[in-house]
Order: structure tokens, then sequence, then C-alpha cells
């Protein structure tokens, strides 16, 4: 049991990284004016100061909480003042004490402190330990090259075990809140333990510094010793006359140079580069920034061709095989392997495949290379916003590095290869460059027979290249760097090609992936159908895969649990492996409505069914427009009531309606945002509906935008809306006159369903839209 005697104020000094311990002395630096003038009081009085660590060492004006509980009373021996201010001092620790109660923190720390009587412990009891401890001392001090040898005498002439722990602890290198314990344990025995097992652990520590210290002058020494060794190997040959304009790797690099069979200006100039390389020093930076240059210059396909396929019947048959329908794009790449064939010379033609996404671009620039048997190399340029990816960086840059182009080529292989441009209409541009500008001289025709690489900084021809570029719209492409390219329009899959393109790939393709066959997964056209419909909302067929994929795993999963596996997946069974219908089908009223009409809207997924609805209020003439619409539809809504104000007694409108009366137009899904001019015979109708009374008829979907004279104007995406118009079950679909010529692009089964009527004039909507009845 420890004692505390009475107790008596002191002044404080917290310490920063620093412990004092009994019976030794310390030098430390005071650099706050609190501790001066707690120094001050102390000198002023009896020299006595009490001396506790500070748990945070970033704190400068620490409070109790934040100071450690057991310090040192202690002794100031010597007081020297430094330049600046500060001051040194050095203190001899007299015995352990504890603060009780803090008397004051302003001028100075000023506490009632206790001090605690020594115990120097069972000396006998202590002996094992203590002989351990002098062991691991004097391990400690031949490791550590700071500790001087005069402490090892201090600690063979000592036994007491409360001495060496503090002692020992004092003149090692523990961090300060190890020390910090080793002061806080009050019983000898304990403490002597605790110095040995933190003791054991630093001699670890130093070993393991050593270890470190030995490898790198090791690794320093030979590679000193390999400078000196060469170049004494230079001096000798240089005095037996062998020494040669270039070492043997440059002459390496010079042989490999005349081999590629490049324009004498490129090859002067990587032969200057090689003679470089010979001149300078083994150590220089230089030389490694050279090297790297010439190996990846070197890389480059200079003259290395593919054998091109050029018999037009196989790359029909090869792109058959791999894609459904995509007429358009097939029957342009035919058309150029025919056109090879017969003029090999002839300047190549860039492609921009356009298309929602899912409809296979990125698939169809992969069967093109393996159909004309080309090399393929994809290069992503979503998200690119420097034009250094395009054209590289120039090689005096730290890590520097040819572009996206030349990377391409080199990763192909040959100097022909098929190069895949993803994703080319969401390319960005800020400070660092536009890199759409960068490409115009790559997919210029005229041009790309020399284009220049900043890194490779020598030009390369790429007129043999075959240029495939993908994007969702044209709209984000830069006009100069679309006028370059052939745009083939990539239009959204019918529920028919859709279901040909899971029957022939999507559930073959699954089916193997799940280890299952024909005998164990067997959909029929329904199932199919449902999926399609009920299960997805695309363009493309990528929600569609997932899906087959999500029946092929619970079909799996069944088998291996030896459950019952329907023999065929049914729409009933579709129903039980996924759940219920995701999408419900847009349902039409079979009753004329007044004030409603069923427009037609593109979307990035396909076609829609857009409702439009009209109420007539009195009021005073205003005109309300909601459902999340853009400005454009805006517009189109005031150009309608501007026509229909124009030509009232001939609608059988009230004259005065835009005074006393309000219009409410709304479109359904208000979440969903709404744009563009094709609504605007759609908002037109609804409202003379609405104003009239008159039904319109359900089976009837318009789509058309509309002049302040009547006149209705072109639009664009009618394949895709009359896709949709067909899938909820309308008739007639009135469209405008001038886009009479897109109805052959429509699909078969769509023409055959619904009747079309190609119309210039609004009153030829209104004519076909109310029900005569």
């Amino acid at each position: 049991m420890f004692k505390f005697k009475e107790q008596i104020p002191m002044p404080l000094i917290a310490l920063r990284g620093l412990t004092v311990f009994p019976n030794t002395l310390l030098h430390f630096d005071v650099g706050r004016d609190r501790s001066k003038k707690a120094l001050e009081e102390a000198m002023n009085h009896d020299q006595i100061v009490f001396l506790v660590a500070q748990k945070d060492v970033r704190s400068d004006n620490p409070q109790p909480d934040e100071l450690c509980k057991t310090g040192t009373i202690s002794r100031v021996k010597q007081i020297l003042k430094l330049p600046g201010g500060g001051i040194r001092v050095m203190v001899e620790g007299i015995a352990r004490g504890r603060a009780r109660a803090y008397l004051r923190f302003d001028p100075f720390c000023e506490a009632m402190v206790s001090e605690i009587e020594s115990d120097t412990g069972d000396t006998e009891k202590a002996a094992p330990i203590v002989r351990y401890v002098k062991e691991l001392y004097g391990e400690y001090v031949q490791l550590s090259p700071h500790t001087d040898p005069e402490n090892m005498l201090e600690v063979i002439a000592n036994t007491a075990p409360d001495f060496l722990a503090d002692y020992i602890a004092q003149n090692t290198g523990l961090q300060y809140f190890d020390k910090q314990k080793v002061l806080d344990e009050l019983s000898p025995y304990k403490r002597i333990e605790l110095v040995a097992a933190l003791l054991a652990r630093e001699i670890q520590i130093l070993k393991a510094e050593i270890d470190i210290q030995n490898k790198v002058k090791e690794q320093l020494d030979k590679n000193q010793k390999d400078y000196v060794l060469r170049e004494q190997l230079r001096a000798i040959k240089t005095e037996l006359g062998e020494q040669e304009d270039a070492s043997d790797e440059a002459r390496e690099y010079t042989e490999r140079i005349k081999a590629l069979n490049i324009d004498p200006d490129s090859e002067e100039k990587l032969l200057k580069e090689a003679s470089r390389l010979s001149k300078l020093g083994q150590f220089s930076a230089e030389q490694g920034l050279i090297r790297t240059y010439l190996d990846t210059v070197l890389e480059l396909p200079w003259n290395k061709k593919t054998k091109e396929k050029l018999d037009v019947a196989k790359v029909q048959r090869s792109l058959e095989k791999d894609h459904f329908g995509m007429e358009k794009v097939k029957e342009r790449i035919v058309e150029f392997v025919a056109v090879k064939a017969l003029a090999p010379d002839m300047k190549k033609q860039i492609i921009c495949l356009v298309g929602p996404p899912g409809v296979g671009k990125t698939s169809v620039g992969m069967s093109i290379a393996k159909a004309t048997g080309r090399k393929l190399a994809r290069i992503s340029l979503g998200g690119v916003r420097d034009e250094a990816d395009i054209r590289g960086h120039r090689k005096t840059y730290i890590g520097a590095m040819p572009g996206r182009i030349m990377t391409g080529v080199a990763n192909a292989g040959s100097c022909n290869p098929v190069l895949l441009l993803d994703e080319i209409d969401k390319l960005g541009s800020d400070y660092k460059g536009d890199p759409s500008s960068a490409l115009l001289e790559v997919l210029d025709s005229e041009q790309n027979h020399s284009f220049r690489d900043h890194y490779i900084e020598i030009p390369f021809d790429l007129s043999d290249v075959l240029f495939i570029t993908t994007a969702n719209t044209t709209e984000t492409i830069p006009r100069p760097l679309l006028d370059r390219m052939e745009v083939i329009e990539l239009p959204s899959y019918t529920d028919e090609e859709k279901l040909n393109i899971a029957k022939k790939y999507l559930i073959p393709k699954q089916t193997k992936a799940h280890g299952l066959d024909k005998n164990t997964f067997r959909m029929t056209d329904g199932a199919i159908r449902a999926c399609i419909r009920g299960y997805t909302r695309e363009s493309g067929v990528r929600t569609l895969d997932r899906e087959i994929a999500a029946c092929c795993r619970k079909i799996a999963r069944r088998i291996a649990q030896n459950q019952e596996v329907p023999s065929k997946i049914d729409p009933e069974v579709l129903k039980e492996l996924l759940g219920p219908k995701k999408f419900k089908p847009d349902r039409i009223s079979k009753n004329s409505l007044v004030g409603v009409v069923n427009g037609l809207a593109w979307t990035a997924v396909g076609g829609e069914l857009l409702e439009a609805e009209v109420n007539v209020l009195e009021g005073s003439g205003k005109l309300e427009l909601t459902g999340n619409l853009g400005d454009i539809m805006k517009e189109s809504a005031k150009t309608a009531i501007s026509y229909i104000r124009s030509r009232a007694e001939a609608l059988g409108v009230d004259t005065e309606f835009y005074k006393n009366k309000d219009i409410h137009v709304h479109f359904p899904e208000g979440a969903i945002p709404k744009d563009g001019p094709s609504a605007g015979i759609t908002i037109a109708t609804a409202i003379v509906s609405a104003l009239t009374g008159r039904p319109v008829r359900q089976d009837v979907a318009m789509t058309g935008e509309i002049t302040l004279r009547g006149r209705v104007l072109p639009i664009g995406g009618l394949r895709e809306k009359t896709m949709a118009a067909y899938r909820s079950g309308i008739k007639q679909v009135i469209i405008p006159a001038d886009n009479a010529p897109d109805i052959e692009e429509i699909d078969p089964t769509v023409r055959e369903g619904i009747v079309f009527h190609p119309v210039s004039e609004l009153a030829k909507v209104l004519e076909i839209a109310f029900d005569k009845e």
C-alpha cells in the first residue's frame, strides 16, 4: 500500500513529449509564458516545481483533464537564457507526486501536490528480473548509437528495482507515453517487469532498423561499385581504341530503326535519338526517357498489315450469323468490302453508328472486324476531357505516353485494324483542351495519312485504318466532326426483332453460361413476348438479356437442389420465376373522350404513348400547363391557342373563350420531364375538343408540330413512335405529310396493323380525330 504525504502548493509545468523520473537529471527548453512564470515562481521560493506530462502534445494551454495523473516533484538546478527569449533549464527529479487540486492557471499553473512515498521493494525477490533487465540494457547500449556507455556503469552498480526501473526508462529512447506508464506504476516489482518488456521491444525495433540500414548501404555500395567499374571499362576501351560511336544497345536500336523502312525524315530523327542514347552516362535520367521513347516507336506496326477477307458472300454470311436485322449496317459493310476488292487504294470512309443504348452498336463494330479479318482495338471515349488523351503528351513531361489512337494501333499489332471509337458523343472539354477537335485530323481521310502524335513526333499513316464510331445521339457531336463521318442510324428493336434475337442469340448464350441445355431450359414464344412487354422497357435487349439470365439462375438453382423443374417456361412459369410484371401496357379507353388525346413521344428507350388532357373552366383567360413540360412544349401550347383564336368561328369555338375561360393542359406522369415540338397537333386537338365538347376517338394517336397558320410540320422518331402506338392497340396514326416517305422504314408488322393518315393542315387532323357519331 502506497502512502501520500501532506499536500503542498507548488508551481506546475506541463511537459510536451517528456517525462522526468525521480533521482535523474534532465534538461529541457521552456518556451510557453505560463511555464516561464511557473519557473520564475519556483526560483523565487524553494526552487521546487512539479513536472507533469500532457496527454496531447499539440495542446498549447492544457487543462486539468489533459494532464497525466502522476508527475515528478523536481528541483531546479540550473537556468540558462537562450536567444529569442527561450529558457533552458536543468532539473533533478526528487519523488513521484500527484496533483490533488489545481489552484490556478493564470498567470502560471499552481497545484496542491502530494508526494508519493517511495518503496524500494524486495531486492531478493526482484533479483532474477533485475539481472535480466541489466542484460537487456547492456544489449540495448551496444545497439543504440545515441546511448552513453557510461550509463551502463550506473546500472551495474545498483540492484534496487525501483531505481533501476526509473534510471533505465529515463536513459532509453522509449516514447514519452511508454515512459509515463513506468512513472504511473508505483509497485517496484511490476515497474521493473514493465521496463523489461519495453526494453525487449525496443531492442527488436533497433535490430530491424539496423538490418534495413545495412541493406540500403549494401545496395548503395553495389551501385557505386558498378558505376566505378563501368567508367574504368569505358576508359580502358578508349585507350585500346575499341570504343565505337555507339554502344551495343544503341547499335541494336539503329539496326531496328533501319529495318522499319519508314520515310527518310522519320528515320533520321530516330537515328539521332539512338546516337544521343550512346553518348549519355549510365546514370543519366534522360537515358531512360530516350530508351522508353525508342521502344514505344519501334513497337508500332509501321508496315504490318493483316490480310483482309474480301469475299463479299462470306462477309455477308458472317454478319448475318452474328446479328439479326440491321440491314442498313450490313449493306454498308458489304459495300465497303466490295469497293475494297475492286479499288484497294480508295479513301476509307468513317462510319458512325447512332442509336439508343443496347441495340448492338459496339457488338456490330466487333463483328465488322471479325467479318473483314482485321484486328480490333476498342477505345472508349466516354468522359475523355483532355486533348492529350487523343494526341498524347509531349515526351518532355514526366510520365508522358502516346495518345489513345496510337496506343490502340500498337495494341492491335497491325497498321490496318478496325478502331472502334465508343461513345464519341460523350466527349467532354475543359481548360486542358478539346479532344473532339483533336479527332478532326484522325477522322479526316484526306489528312490522317500523316497523323502526328505529340509523343511519337513522327507521322504515322492511319489511312488504312477502318474507323467505326458509336453514339447515342448526334446532338452532342460537334458539327465539323460529324461532317467527317457517315452516319448510320440503328433504330430501336421491334418486339418481333427482340423475339428473334432472344431465340437465336440470348437464350443459347445464357443457357451455355449457366450450365443448362435445350432439355433443361426452354422458353416458349409466349413467355419471351411476356418478358419483353411485362419486364422490360427499352430500345435494345440488355434488360431482356438480364431477365433471361435471371430465369436461368432460378432453374439452375432448382436443378442443384433436386427440385422439380418445369418442362418449359410459359407465361405462367415466367411470372412465378420473375414475380409480378414490372411494366403495365398502356391502356386506351374504348369510348371517345372530350379533351383527351393520344399523342406519341420518342424517348431514349423507344417510343411512348403520351396522353394529353385538357380542362376548360370558368375564369379570366389563364393558360395553365402542368406535367413537367419543357419550354418548347409550352410554346406549342401557346401556338395552338393563337391558332384556335384565329379560327374560332370556323371551329365552332366561343370567340371570347380567351377572356372568360381558363384552360388547363396536363400531361400525366408529371415526374418525367417532357419536351419537343411534336406534341403540337395533340395539344391543339385536345383544346378544341374541350372548348367545343366534341369527343376524340381513343383508337387514334397523332404526332406533328403545329404553326400559327395551322400547318403540320415533320417530326423525327416515327419508327419508334408508331411501334409504341401498335403496342398500345392504336388503330390509326396521324402523321405530318412530309413524313409519309418514312412509312417505308417502319416495321412491316406495324405497317400492316395501323392505318396512317398523312396530313398537312390541322383542320384535316380534327376531321379524322373527332368522333363523327
